[in-house]
């Protein structure tokens, strides 16, 4: 595409031989244009689609270097070339000034006019594409969330984004020039140390580093930030090292989120107290002590008594807040080397830890059933609620986290068969009883989905009248091998209908 070349000149022949040489580049290379005062070149400009100036500075409605400086303040990135009077001193504060160059009056018919004039155009050109690719360059740093600051060789600043500028309460004006230790105060989260930048290291060894985890960053307001960034160097075009720069960001949201999760993932949601995966690892931990120190620990499974009662006649919001206030009587009978733990519903686990006597958890238990059986004062109910306890000791009653919670469970359930309200120590015949249970009740289901049950009636007979007084049925159930049980659960007395 060939360049626009605006003439500005009063003097004819002048304009007349610029023309005449323009006119000779090749392939067209110039489509030319020739004014004669200031005030017509300005309106012509604001058009926008000229590429390169040639003006006279001494113009018949503008003298002197007011003339370059009108054409400069409208197109400051066309390229502007004087053409100079007699005297050059003019021409040369033009440049000075921002003109391209000048032209003498012998030089206009010369063919390196159309050269020069070119080469300019060129230039100018790049320097444009050089200029928007920085704008972009800059507007898409200040676009990010990502503070950067770039440093020169020795490590002083000389630039920040938008966000750098936020983050550390430094404008880039005030902190062009400055040491980055001064503009990037970090220091280390637990030790409040200072923290070296990692920029000298990327300096010193021209290789790419990262900050070490735990590091705050501190605003000049005062304000702190938990940051994690990288840092790499900048090399010039002969790929040596010209300065570094470092990007970095604030994590303190997300560093509380994982500190969050990681309590949510080990901790009960409505009451707060470790779940039954905290609680396994503390009992684990505890066995270490116990066996390092020849001492015994306790579990304590804890059930209240009917507190399904109380949920499904106040509703959840009460039974909630029931569970809460029995958690924090929980929490305060016991030591706090201790662990109260919610393993869901209305099931507590207590781990009494560093017991030399296993009669210990007994007193545990008992204070646990005296507070928890006080009324609790909830949303202007007087609730009652006592609790079942199931006790078991390592090392006798298991030797592992699993079997001490299950072998307490099981211990619950015989406090539970003792009318409720009281504590059990684990026995290993509990487990005889509980086998003969899930036996029986493992019998009934396969019973019931066999159809094996039969209908048998038994007359009542009055012994001295020998008169039959009413009847009695039960059901009968046929086990695998063809022996027959009468499952108590299931019999009833009837009146006769005679």
């Amino acid at each position: 595409m060939p360049n626009r070349i605006l003439i500005i000149s009063a003097d004819a022949a002048d304009a007349a031989v610029l023309q005449e040489v323009l006119g000779k580049a090749k392939d067209g290379l110039f489509i030319i244009e020739w004014l004669t005062c200031l005030a017509d070149a300005l309106e012509r400009l604001n058009s926008g689609d000229i590429d390169a100036i040639l003006t006279a500075l001494s113009l018949p409605d503008c003298q002197g270097l007011e003339t370059f400086d009108k054409l400069f303040a409208l197109v400051p990135h066309t390229p502007i070339i004087a053409l100079c009077e007699p005297d050059e001193d003019l021409a040369e504060q033009a440049v000075q000034r921002g003109a391209q160059g000048y032209l003498g009056k012998g030089h206009l018919g010369s063919y390196l006019v159309v050269q020069s004039l070119r080469n300019i155009i060129q230039r100018s050109a790049v320097k444009d594409s050089v200029l928007m690719e920085k704008a972009r360059a800059e507007t898409t740093l200040n676009s990010i969330s990502d503070a950067v600051i770039g440093t020169d060789l020795s490590g002083n600043v000389d630039y920040l984004n938008v966000a750098a500028e936020q983050m550390t309460g430094w404008s880039r004006q005030e902190a062009s020039g400055r040491p980055i230790a001064e503009v990037m105060h970090i220091v280390n989260c637990k030790t409040r140390k200072l923290v070296h930048n990692p920029i000298k290291r990327v300096l010193d060894q021209g290789k790419p580093q990262v900050l070490a985890a735990g590091t705050i960053l501190i605003n000049r307001d005062g304000s702190e930030a938990m940051i994690e960034d990288s840092a790499a160097p900048i090399h010039d075009a002969n790929g040596q090292i010209s300065g570094a720069v470092i990007v970095f960001h604030d994590i303190t949201a997300a560093q509380a989120m994982t500190v969050k999760m990681a309590h949510l993932a080990q901790h009960d949601f409505l009451t707060d107290l470790p779940n039954r995966l905290l609680l396994s690892d503390r009992i684990e931990q505890a066995i270490t002590l116990a066996e390092r120190h020849g001492t015994n620990l306790a579990v304590l499974f804890l059930d209240l008594d009917n507190f399904k009662h109380i949920n499904d006649s106040l509703g959840h919001t009460i039974g909630d807040q029931l569970l809460q206030s029995v958690a924090q009587r929980l929490c305060a009978c016991v030591r706090n080397s201790d662990t109260v733990s919610r393993l869901g519903g209305d099931e507590f686990v207590v781990l009494v830890a560093q017991e030399h006597q296993a009669q210990h958890a007994a007193l545990t238990a008992e204070k646990i059933l005296s507070s928890l059986a006080r009324p609790h004062h909830i949303a202007a109910h007087e609730l009652h609620v006592t609790t079942s306890i199931g006790i078991s000791i390592y090392p006798s009653d298991g030797l592992n986290a699993e079997n001490l919670i299950k072998h307490a469970d099981t211990a619950m359930y015989r406090a539970k068969e003792h009318g409720r309200n009281n504590f059990q120590f684990f026995k290993n015949e509990m487990n005889v009883h509980a086998h003969e249970r899930q036996l029986i009740e493992g019998h009934l289901r396969a019973a019931l989905e066999r159809q094996e049950f039969v209908l048998h009636y038994q007359p009542k007979v009055n012994l001295l009248s020998g008169t039959i007084m009413g009847r009695r049925h039960c059901c009968a159930g046929i086990t695998r091998n063809g022996g027959w049980f009468y499952p108590a659960v299931l019999c009833r007395l009837r009146k006769s209908a005679a």
